[in-house]
């Protein structure tokens, strides 16, 4: 064999060799991508999933609900800026939700965070600029009708009513509502 021959099977049989033990190197980024993507996948499910985790608006000092008398009472300035903010109420064994947001014409308005006909999704709703927005079938409800317009997919109204300032949800309203979040099976 000639020395330009041995070379050249030398040198495939190192590259044969390189080839092979970099096979056991993987490039981690795609490995790294998929758990991002995996990351961002659980965060929407859990936002989807508990709407109200999602909510802005951790009242500010002096701006906490209390409750007196059977009512329920956020201060006003709470909504001035017109984002929805959720709230609960445990009734017994049911936990009844609901939304107070201050509508485009500068009402502030409240209804329960279910409709009669998407509340057995137990989804709610979220707020995309003026309207209201069902997480179950998509549909749109403008601010200024909540409150307002009531049966069908519209979210169903809460009564409140403003006093010195103070947005009043009367625990005996809030109650009416047990209906949407009772999710228990039917006998």
């Amino acid at each position: 064999m000639t020395a330009k021959r041995k070379s050249s099977t030398h040198s495939t049989r190192e590259t044969k060799k390189a080839i092979v033990m970099n096979a056991g190197k993987k490039n981690p980024t795609p490995i790294v991508i998929a758990a991002v993507v995996v990351i961002a996948a659980a965060a929407g499910l859990g936002l989807f999933l508990f709407p109200g985790a999602n909510t802005p608006g951790t009242p500010a000092a002096g701006n906490t609900p209390t409750a007196d008398d059977g009512r329920i009472t956020y201060a006003a300035s709470m909504f001035a800026d017109g984002k929805a903010r959720h709230f609960q109420y445990a009734d017994g064994n049911i936990t009844i939700s609901y939304f107070i947001l201050k509508s485009t014409d500068g009402v502030i308005r409240a209804a329960f965070d279910a409709c009669d006909v998407c509340w057995q999704a137990g989804k709610g709703y979220y707020q995309e600029g003026g309207d209201m927005v069902c997480r179950n079938c998509g549909r749109h409800f403008e601010s200024v009708k909540v409150n307002e317009v009531q049966g069908g997919c519209n979210p169903a109204p809460l009564a409140r009513t403003i006093e010195n300032d103070r947005v009043v949800i009367r625990v005996a309203d809030l109650k009416k509502g047990r209906s949407y979040f009772n999710f228990s099976p039917k006998a």
